[in-house]
């Protein structure tokens, strides 16, 4: 679990208040270190603390003058302390605010998101408990292929968001990291030790070297953590779209009441969330190319990073939060339909039992070239509806003289096909 303090909610984490406000606790905190090293008096750093605010508005306003957002929001704050505001920003290089309040937004809306996606396990273990047992028909290229169970199906999305929480968490130490090393990373006019103490106060960790920025390599693996996450909620609310699919039905989102499908068609369920979570996917997959596009800058840093940032890192943390709230709502009331699982398993007369077949016959000496031969004939009779598996494989010279009725009706016991699901169940620990 992640270490738990008061958070705002996802929104908040990205308004100009939240993003100003963060820098104001990097340079308070950088002038409490330099106030503790005798650098600045401390009388000045009693000021600074008492005095030190900003207005949105005002600063807005000097960036139409200016075009420097660190600039603006300086003299902002600089019109609240007065002249002992000489002493705000010693040192310091706009990016050492800029990136170190970066990663204390980021590190807020990885906590949100984790938070979210903690969640996402509890529903999902749930709901494999409750549908480990429920037979339903594994497919492949969208074909039968040979029975599972729902629960089964559900566990690989479990440990998949599992795998997930992981990565952003991986990520997120990944972005926590500040830094006050100067204008091309050398520390000209700012000593190291203070970098360590401001980051410290700050719950970050010095990055080890930098330019003028934070590499961004660091914002670029959290991005693709995020769509990574993402494209697992896609690929599970694009199971459920086909399971929802008239000719399936076997699991389906919530309809709740007054809800409406269509303007047209009163009858209509449509798997809207799910299709939902499918699109905002395609964005965040989006965003991280762009976090890619981002590592290489020219020399110790250009401002070419900067503008898409502003959009993908808000965007994606929100997408996201938004994303993991509709899926654990989704999950968690998901309308499943043991009947019509069972119903879609026996409507092709016994195929995906082929497999026991070919082994059994296997087992009694034929080569699996022509057992596969034998049980394939059978098969595409079935496809053209000409009887029932068992029926036709009974009716069959080459498979009667190796296998009685006994032996080939036990080939179509589902039990044997689900013999080791609780194995499978007990090494995941449910």
């Amino acid at each position: 679990m992640i270490e738990r303090y008061t958070l705002p909610d996802m929104g908040n984490v990205w308004t100009e208040q939240a993003k100003y406000s963060k820098w104001l606790d990097v340079e308070l905190a950088v002038c409490e270190v330099l106030a503790k090293r005798g650098e600045i008096p401390k009388h000045a750093y009693k000021t600074i603390k008492s005095k030190a605010k900003f207005n949105v508005a005002r600063i807005n306003k000097i960036e139409e003058e200016v075009k420097h957002d660190v600039i603006a929001f300086l003299t902002s704050v600089a019109e609240y302390v007065g002249k002992d505001s000489r002493f705000i920003h010693r040192g310091l290089t706009s990016s050492d605010v800029l990136d170190t309040g970066l990663a204390l937004q980021l590190r807020d809306a990885a906590d949100l998101i984790l938070i979210k996606m903690e969640r996402s396990v509890k529903i999902l273990k749930a709901q494999v408990k409750k549908y480990k047992h429920v037979p339903t028909i594994g497919r492949s290229h969208g074909i039968h292929a040979e029975p599972t169970t729902f629960g089964l199906k559900l566990a690989i999305w479990w440990k998949e968001m599992e795998r997930n929480v992981e990565r952003v968490r991986r990520a997120r130490e990944a972005i926590s990291f500040g830094k006050m090393s100067g204008a091309v990373g050398t520390y000209s006019n700012i000593d190291p030790a203070v970098e360590v103490a401001v980051c410290k106060k700050l719950g970050l960790k010095p990055a080890p070297v930098s330019t003028q920025i934070v590499q961004r390599d660091r914002h670029a693996e959290f991005l693709a953590a995020l769509a990574i996450t993402a494209s697992s909620l896609d690929k599970f609310a694009t199971e459920i779209r086909h399971l929802q699919r008239t000719e399936v039905l076997e699991a389906e989102e919530p309809f709740t009441k007054g809800q409406k499908g269509s303007s047209a068609m009163p009858h209509k369920r449509n798997p809207i969330t799910c299709e939902r979570i499918s699109g905002l996917a395609r964005i965040l997959r989006a965003n991280a190319i762009v976090g890619f596009e981002n590592m290489p800058l020219w020399h110790e840093r250009d401002i070419s990073h900067s503008s898409a940032e502003r959009v993908v890192l808000p965007d994606s943390t929100i997408a996201l939060d938004y994303m993991l709230h509709k899926f654990n709502w989704l999950i968690e009331n998901l309308n499943v339909y043991p009947e019509n699982m069972m119903e879609n398993m026996n409507k092709m007369k016994g195929l995906v039992f082929s497999q026991k077949v070919l082994i059994g016959l296997t087992k009694k000496g034929i080569s699996r070239e022509d057992g596969y031969r034998i049980v394939q004939d059978s098969a595409m009779r079935v496809w053209k509806k000409e009887g029932t598996m068992a029926e036709l494989l009974k009716t069959d010279d080459r498979v009667t003289k190796h296998l009685t009725d006994a032996e080939i009706d036990a080939c179509f016991d589902l039990r044997a096909y689900l013999k080791n699901v609780d194995k499978i169940f007990k090494r995941l620990g449910v």
